[in-house]
């Protein structure tokens, strides 16, 4: 790689995954890039950051020092499993130039990657490219990408997300990912804007079912209040309230389906919560689950 003066990424940091059966340290990179091509998501709060009218130069050099940051500050030994996240879609060159997954390919090379994309940059040479970055033979699937279905509900994703995509366009970029030996992680959203918490659990335990043939692994999203959204405007006019953590309990105990969830921003107004007194309880109730699947941990607090 070539050096750069050292760059923050938007965010980073390190926690615990669950992978086939055992528990990995895991990093979560949310890179600065050159901005989402659609930025029109109603819940996103990403949609404002990146290097916006950067040149092709400034944009790689950008990235290079975000990766030079990456590579000073975390022991990437320590680390099995790295998530990939940007302004948008990793796959897009526009935002992602193809040196830069490569140089970033090879720094994570013989690890689990999980890349973020839109369903639309999900095409076979790019996602085949990087994985023959990564893949060392050490592990069955190396590369999962992971799509922001959100819903199965077109009506849904379109009227109350504003996602520019439907539940046809995913499957399409699934069976591409299938056929190039690349696993998919689908992204739902629990309670987005216009639906009442009772929609929103029908719609969730519906959209699991649904997307799971299409899925090899399934996290549920809490939706949260992001500044500058669609979601804070109708939130400080009191039009919309985040979803309960006991509504996500009832959900994740409803499905057969290994369906993790990482409830951001639990207990606090502007993400899920309930009336305050149990939410820290059943937030790390939710967290545990995620990296057992053990059921007894969420009907113990949902009891």
């Amino acid at each position: 790689m070539i050096s750069v003066a050292p760059i923050k990424p938007l965010a980073s940091w390190t926690g615990n995954d669950r992978y086939e059966g055992e528990v990995l340290g895991s990093l979560t990179i949310i890179f600065k890039s050159g901005g989402c091509s659609y930025r029109r998501c109603l819940m996103c709060g990403y949609r404002f950051d990146g290097s916006f009218g950067a040149s092709p130069d400034e944009l790689l050099t950008s990235l290079r020092g975000q990766l030079s940051w990456v590579l000073e500050t975390f022991d990437l030994t320590q680390i099995g499993m790295v998530k990939i996240f940007t302004s948008g879609s990793f796959f897009d060159p526009d935002e992602v130039p193809l040196e830069v997954r490569i140089e970033l390919g090879k720094l994570i090379r013989g690890k689990i990657a999980i890349a973020e994309s839109r369903a639309e940059y999900i095409a076979s040479p790019d996602i085949s490219s990087f994985l023959d970055q990564i893949d060392t033979g050490d592990h069955e699937i190396p590369l999962y990408v992971a799509i922001g279905l959100e819903t199965t509900d077109d009506s849904v994703r379109e009227k109350s997300i504003d996602k520019g995509m439907s539940f046809a366009d995913f499957v399409r970029a699934a069976q591409t990912a299938d056929e190039a030996g690349v696993g998919v992680r689908t992204y739902l959203m629990m309670k987005p804007l216009f639906l009442t918490e009772k929609e929103a659990i029908a719609d969730m335990k519906t959209s699991i079912r649904e997307a799971a043939p299409y899925s090899d692994m399934i996290s549920m999203n809490l939706c949260t209040v992001q500044k500058r959204t669609d979601v804070e405007y109708y939130w400080k006019r009191g039009a919309y309230r985040p979803p309960y953590l006991w509504s996500a309990l009832d959900v994740l105990l409803s499905t057969d389906e290994q369906v993790s969830c990482d409830p951001v921003g639990g207990g606090f107004a502007r993400g899920p919560h309930n009336c305050g007194e149990c939410d820290r309880e059943i937030k790390n109730a939710i967290n545990m689950y995620s990296l057992s699947f053990d059921r007894s941990l969420l009907q113990a607090v949902y009891d």
